[in-house]
This record gives C-alpha cells, structure tokens and sequence, in this order.
C-alpha cells in the first residue's frame, strides 16, 4: 500500500485550515484531527 501524496496547495490549505480552528478556539489535536491528519504528521 502506498503513501498519498499530496500537493503543496493542498498542504497549504489544511494548514491555514487549522490555523483558523486554532483561532476559533479548538485544541490543537482537534483542529488536527478534523483535517485529517495525525499529529506526528503535523
């Protein structure tokens, strides 16, 4: 099984995704988790 890559715009949207949750008032492993990521990933 191979690993997804993804694309810098991608990457670039899920970042200031969470950026946004983070200032909306969420945890951080939320705001982590609701993009789809684990938080070693990020």
């Amino acid at each position: 099984m191979g690993t997804k890559r993804h694309k810098p715009e991608e990457i670039v949207t899920k970042l200031r995704q969470v950026e946004v949750l983070r200032a909306h008032g969420m945890a951080m492993a939320d705001a982590v988790r609701q993009i789809g990521v684990s938080d070693l990933t990020y």
